[in-house]
């Protein structure tokens, strides 16, 4: 921008400089009119300039009319008794209304005044259209016989979501512009943020009344549900992919009249995608227009269909008459399980249901027995992790105890590491909460804390069963701690988890629930922690150069690669170039050192770093070495762990 001299700008203006202050203004018709050039800030046109002002109106500019001219922010302000005059004018407010929505300014003095009188019990289109009035902006409405169209198609390109939280409406095109209805004059910042979304570089502004935005935005909601042609897509999906196991006859009545609906071709078609797909859970989500469902794959939820907003009551029902829940309860939670044949193959799905403000939210957690048949060596370990875990499930007695949140495959490794037992000449036993998994030549005990059942009771009870090797789903309390370490202490091998983030960390949690220290350290024999990181997909995976930022990251972590694996994304893999998971382990063997250490109860820190230097390695130097292998991604690793030393 070029620079000006104040004394020119103002004789310009036809105000006296200090150099020529008796100077005569110079008329109209010798310059060009302030008027003519100054831009509208009131939104008409998005920038268009004003009509210029006639040249006959006046022969010369006084000072203050020249100043006059030069828009400022009080202006604005100055048009509230322009408007509260008008509305109480025309009948659209009264004085007692417009009394009120005075006190509410001064309470909330950051609220418009259209908006406090609205508020206040004022006519909304009337209000709204005089402040388009004031503004000079159009005012619009979409009413039934009001002849405004609107183009469905730049509303889902913001969102309903924005548009609503915005007050914003996308009207239609006209030529180069896209009209746009908003309940304020002057915000300027949402309009650019709406050109940008819809990437064009003017849109032509227009006041509506926020009601007309949002009646517009829901009767979107309900086209876009028609629009979902069912039929369609449940063509090929058969009513018996999914045979439901009967448990008793108390709800046959209701699924013979539940088998004549399509609902149940849906349902059947939402498992049988998701069995097809390897998800692990199912989750039913309720939005205000919209309903989601979402396939846990991988450890990632990913949203999979979008079935109609009506089909919701209807799908929750068919769900739980197929797991014998109670489907007129619909305030309280619900949890439940399905048996059923799907594709041939025997599945258990556990059923959890919790109510929400727009409606019952389920979830469906898929036990596929195919899961846990997987051996030891199948999980990611390493070969000499593999070689001491072993090792430490031969033990004939001590505690094990596996750590990890949920979802890092805990079970998942006590199953297969039971299965690599003796189960023929050993007596195993179980107290889990809930059962998942049924395993062959085992014993395995639901706890029900409703009656009483609950872990320590029935580990109790297992005591007096003469067992050799205990799997306890989670110490959780005090009592079950006691009994575990006692048990174990007796000559029985026990198997547990804990909820920690790391190895070290659990010996912390046990002394915190109330174990003494010198028996944390006498009964653990080891600690395993463990992660699950997604798999590079095979199909897709080709060798990238590290870039340079990460060198030196990967370096002080032992690698020197120039290139690293990574999955460019095919269809195997739907697109996101990871397909199935491995494990990072975390294997601490306590010995006579570190026992000694326990017993004058160190804190975690000072522990973890004890433990180190005793060799052991942390989840993260596990996934790095998994990156070096090519197995996984840096960006995988950093994502489930975490930097502790």
């Amino acid at each position: 921008m070029g620079n000006f001299r104040f004394d020119d700008l103002m004789k310009d203006l036809g105000v006296p400089g200090k150099q020529g202050r008796d100077r005569k203004p110079q008329p109209v018709s010798e310059r060009q009119s302030v008027a003519e050039v100054r831009p509208d800030l009131s939104g008409a046109g998005l920038g268009e300039a004003v009509a210029p002002t006639p040249k006959n109106a006046s022969n010369v500019i006084r000072p203050d009319d020249a100043l006059s001219e030069l828009w400022t922010p009080e202006e604005r302000s100055g048009q509230g008794g322009d408007l509260a005059s008008l509305v109480t004018e025309r009948g659209y407010l009264n004085n007692e209304q417009l009394e009120s929505a005075r006190r509410m300014e001064r309470q909330v003095p950051g609220r418009a005044l259209s908006a406090l009188m609205v508020d206040a019990g004022g006519d909304e289109a009337g209000i709204q259209s005089v402040v388009a009035e004031l503004s000079r902006i159009p005012f619009e409405r979409i009413e039934p016989d009001s002849g405004v169209e609107w183009d469905r198609t730049f509303l889902r390109t913001l969102g309903s979501e924005y548009c609503r939280e915005k007050s914003i409406l996308p009207l239609r095109r006209e030529g180069s512009r896209i009209v746009v209805g908003t309940t304020e004059p002057d915000d300027l910042f949402l309009l650019e943020d709406v050109k940008r979304r819809l990437g064009v570089a003017v849109l032509k502004h227009v006041l509506m009344t926020r009601t007309d935005i949002l009646q517009a935005i829901e009767s979107h909601g309900e086209t876009s549900v028609e629009e979902i042609d069912v039929e369609d897509l449940l063509a090929n999906v058969e009513e018996d992919e999914v045979e439901v196991k009967e448990k008793d006859d108390e709800f046959t009545d209701f699924e013979a009249e539940a088998e004549s609906s399509p609902v149940v071709k849906y349902v059947n078609h939402i498992i049988q995608t998701a069995v097809k797909e390897g998800a692990s859970d199912i989750h039913i989500e309720p939005g205000e227009e919209t309903l989601k469902i979402r396939f846990r794959i991988d450890g990632v939820l990913f949203e999979m269909m979008t079935p109609p907003r009506k089909m919701h009551g209807a799908l929750t029902s068919r769900i739980k008459i197929m797991s014998n829940l109670d489907i007129a309860e619909r305030r309280l939670p619900q949890d439940g399980r399905i048996c059923a044949t799907v594709m041939g193959r025997r599945m258990d799905l556990r059923v959890s249901t919790v109510p929400t403000p727009r409606g019952e939210k389920t979830v469906m957690r898929i036990l596929d027995t195919r899961s846990i048949n997987v051996t030891l060596d199948d999980l990611g370990f390493g070969p000499d992790q593999l070689t001491v875990w072993k090792g430490q499930i031969s033990q004939p007695h001590g505690v094990i105890l596996v750590t990890g949140p949920t979802g890092s495959g805990k079970t998942t490794t006590l199953y297969s590491s039971i299965r690599q037992m003796d189960r023929r000449r050993l007596n195993i036993s179980t107290v889990e909460d809930p059962v998942e998994y049924h395993l062959d030549g085992i014993t395995q005990i639901q706890t029900h804390d409703l009656i009483g059942m609950n872990f320590s009771t029935a580990l109790k009870s297992l005591l007096r069963q003469d067992p050799d090797v205990i799997l306890v789903g989670e110490i959780r309390d005090l009592d079950t701690a006691t009994t575990a370490i006692q048990a174990s202490l007796t000559g029985h091998l026990v198997l547990s988890t804990l909820h920690t983030n790391d190895a070290p960390s659990s010996i912390t949690r046990l002394i915190n629930i109330g174990i003494e220290p010198f028996l944390a350290g006498a009964a653990v024999n080891s600690i395993l922690a463990q992660r699950l990181v997604r798999r590079i997909c095979p199909a897709c995976s080709t060798e990238q150069p590290v870039p340079s930022e990460m060198a030196d990251f990967l370096s002080v972590h032992g690698i020197r690669r120039k290139t690293l694996a990574q999955g460019s994304g095919c269809s195997a893999c739907r697109e996101t170039g990871y397909s199935g998971r491995s494990g990072l382990y975390e294997l601490l063997v306590l010995d006579d050192f570190l026992r000694d250490r326990i017993a004058s109860n160190p804190n975690v820190t000072e522990f973890r770093r004890l433990c180190v230097e005793r060799g052991m390695a942390t989840l993260r130097d596990d996934g790095f070495a998994k990156v070096e292998s090519g197995a996984t991604t840096v960006e995988e690793v950093l994502r489930v762990t975490e930097a502790t030393i």
